[in-house]
């Protein structure tokens, strides 16, 4: 009689992966759903009358104006106090307590 070794098994890799793309499938699933249905309601929304996305277009492209606008006046206003950078004096140095001084 012969004796045979045992085999590895065989569906080890293949079922983790199968169940890393299981997980992945359940994971992403939601939003990728939530994307698709909000384009597909749009489109429908759009083949029906398509004055209702006219409205919505234009008052964001009002607020980003806006924003804009506000966005411009903060950045060009200047402060009111005087900015100190800290940067040294060209000149004579300062003179050390004790120290001798030149003829």
């Amino acid at each position: 009689m012969t004796t045979s070794s045992p085999r590895p098994p065989r569906w080890g890799a293949l079922g983790a992966g199968a169940a890393a793309v299981a997980a992945c499938a359940m994971c992403c699933a939601g939003p990728l759903l939530a994307v698709l249905g909000g384009i597909g309601v749009t489109s429908a929304i759009a083949s029906l009358w398509l004055p209702v996305l006219a409205v919505p277009a234009v008052v964001a492209g009002i607020v980003a104006l806006v924003l804009r606008r506000r966005r411009e006046t903060a950045a060009c206003r200047t402060a009111s106090t005087r900015a100190d950078l800290g940067m040294p004096a060209i000149g004579a140095a300062p003179e050390k307590p004790g120290a001798r001084q030149r003829p």
